[in-house]
């Protein structure tokens, strides 16, 4: 527990949400492009979902830049705030799970469509999953338009390895990252427990990553 908290410590040391900084791989298309395409929406609710470290927030903030936009968090939203609501065009909802308010969020659904606004709900997994006891709710949940953000491919693994550890100035033979890209487990929770790993063995060895520390790290 302790080790991951120190994880996501260091992994916002240098974060850049631009657009130009989000790469876009077959694994996140569909959730960018209809970020990006805003306000030519099919529905104006939309929910994109996936892992931890997936790119969410990052897509969060590019959508958050395009317009004036207020944000929730899940967690403790409750649907009190109806005035100033309306001076928002785009409303984000962020980490949304089954805890919650259920009528809070269903309002909040009723709202924006019935004022033409446009919602982003944010979650690990698709809102057609999750369980609500309201069941007008689950039905018009039925009804957002839903983006999943898929495990990692071969092209955005690279990616992500190369690009973090540039960002920490550890420099690592581009052999090394494509033998890393064939055996690492595919969740991205994993690749970056994997580039924190190599960032602290490089600090304590204070020279360049082998095959040999890879291995080490991997597990192989």
């Amino acid at each position: 527990m302790r080790e991951e908290k120190q994880l996501l410590l260091n992994f916002k040391f240098n974060k850049s949400y631009l657009k130009e900084d989000f790469f876009v791989s077959d694994s996140n298309y569909f959730a960018f492009k209809l970020i990006d395409s805003w306000p030519n929406w099919e529905k104006n609710i939309i929910n994109i979902c996936g892992e931890k470290y997936s790119g969410k927030t990052h897509l969060s903030e590019i959508f958050y830049k395009k317009s004036k936009c207020k944000v929730f968090d899940s967690k403790n939203f409750k649907f009190d705030q109806l005035e100033k609501l309306r001076f928002y065009e785009n409303i984000i909802l962020d980490n949304l799970d089954e805890r919650v308010d259920e009528s809070s969020l269903f309002s909040l659904i009723n709202f924006v469509d019935q004022n033409n606004k446009y919602l982003l709900l944010v979650s690990l997994k698709p809102i057609n999953e999750i369980n609500f006891k309201i069941k007008d709710l689950n039905s018009r949940s039925k009804n957002c338009l839903i983006a999943k953000i898929e495990k990692p491919d071969d092209k955005l693994i690279k990616v992500l390895i190369s690009k973090s550890l540039s960002d920490r100035q550890v420099l690592v033979d581009k052999k090394l990252i494509e033998y890393t890209t064939k055996r690492i487990t595919r969740s991205y929770g994993k690749i970056f427990e994997f580039i924190y790993k190599i960032d602290e063995m490089s600090l304590k060895k204070k020279k360049s990553i082998d095959i040999k520390t890879i291995k080490q790290v991997l597990g192989v």
